[in-house]
């Protein structure tokens, strides 16, 4: 098979060896563009979230240099995504395109469809035998990468020269790329590690701390919420993002998880409202008892999960006092009106951080 999968921040790295391990022509997307999205709109129908969009997009550019399979995963609850591989298969279809579309759903909920879907990509039965080592590499793959964008983030803020974290950061995305087993992709990571630390850095700064919530695509892909965490940490602001793809996929695959999320959402919202509008809730909880200024809720226009999330919000910011900026997106948003809404937002945080500390001065005397 010439397979292909959906890009979505760095994992596109771990899909690509994971694929070709298991024996098939792995057809690596392009990263997603004006062109991917444009390609999307113009086939989608037209109140399709954003994700939704990027996904056919990217399906009809990694078909354009000849896949002839995509691999993506699945969904449940009352949430579309669960709806996107059928939808997407049906375009595709209608556009003349007889391409197989394989989906992985959620292995702890839909295990008996999750296990035939991985028969038809794992293939003969030596495969089956070396897919432990197999699983085992990528894991360790996932889980760096994971490490390493951490350690990004947590620098940025803080360096002299704008901009060198993100070159150096580039730098190691192609050293563990090109690792390949457990040593040499631990080896990267090491390397990794002591080159992001020797970025000039400026610790004297107390910057802001702002988290990232929201729907798990526009939150972990930054072509589609352009490049918002970069964008904040590049102000000289601490931006901690709550996905990880690491982290989601031992809590949704591996062992069931987020239990200390759903208690801390559940004085504001106790059903399950699809997609990740609960974990919004419950991550804008633990974010303000964590003592973060501000919180960022990244959502896709007409997500209804995330609207729920939104509407419940602001009881949530007022009660544990702590400010939360909504960012819709779609095919429409722009880049200069995003940085616009930030900038107020972030100085709307200095103002309040400036008076506490006034205050609590005050209160010192």
């Amino acid at each position: 098979m010439r397979i292909t999968f959906p890009y979505m921040g760095s994992s596109p790295l771990v899909f690509k060896q994971l694929l070709s391990e298991l024996g098939h022509e792995v057809v690596v997307p392009p990263p997603p563009s004006k062109r991917t999205l444009d390609l999307g709109t113009k086939y989608a129908p037209e109140f399709a979230c954003i994700p939704f969009k990027i996904l056919l997009g990217t399906y009809l550019e990694a078909i354009a240099l000849g896949a002839d399979t995509i691999v993506s995963t699945g969904g449940v609850g009352p949430c579309r995504a669960g709806y996107y591989g059928e939808l997407h298969r049906r375009i595709l279809h209608d556009l003349g395109y007889e391409v197989r579309l394989l989906i992985l759903e959620p292995p702890l909920r839909r295990p008996g469809d999750f296990l035939r879907a991985l028969s038809a990509l794992v293939g003969s039965p030596l495969t089956w035998l070396r897919l432990p080592g197999i699983l085992r590499r990528v894991w360790t793959k996932l889980n760096v990468l994971d490490r390493v964008e951490k350690a990004a983030h947590a620098i940025r803020p803080y360096e002299v020269t704008p901009g060198e974290t993100s070159r150096v950061y580039n730098d190691c995305l192609k050293a563990i790329d090109a690792a390949t087993t457990v040593a040499e992709i631990r080896a990267a990571e090491a390397e990794s590690l002591a080159r992001l630390a020797k970025v000039p850095q400026d610790r004297t700064r107390q910057p802001l701390k702002v988290a990232l919530v929201g729907e798990i695509y526009v939150v972990l892909e930054p072509f589609a919420n352009h490049n918002v965490q970069i964008m904040l940490e590049e102000m000289g602001v601490i931006a901690e993002r709550s996905i990880y793809l690491a982290e989601w996929t031992r809590g949704n695959a591996i062992v069931a998880g987020e239990k200390n999320i759903k208690g801390a959402a559940r004085p504001y919202l106790s059903e399950l409202v699809g997609g990740h509008g609960l974990n919004s809730i419950g991550e804008t909880v633990i974010y303000a008892r964590r003592g973060f200024d501000g919180v960022i809720q990244l959502a896709p226009f007409a997500c209804i999960p995330e609207i729920v999330a939104k509407s419940i919000l602001p009881r949530v910011s007022r009660e544990l006092d702590i400010p939360v900026l909504t960012l819709f997106l779609d095919e429409q948003t722009g880049e200069a009106g995003i940085r616009t809404r930030l900038e107020a937002f972030i100085d709307l945080l200095a103002a309040r951080r400036k008076k506490r500390e006034g205050q609590v001065a005050w209160a010192a005397i």
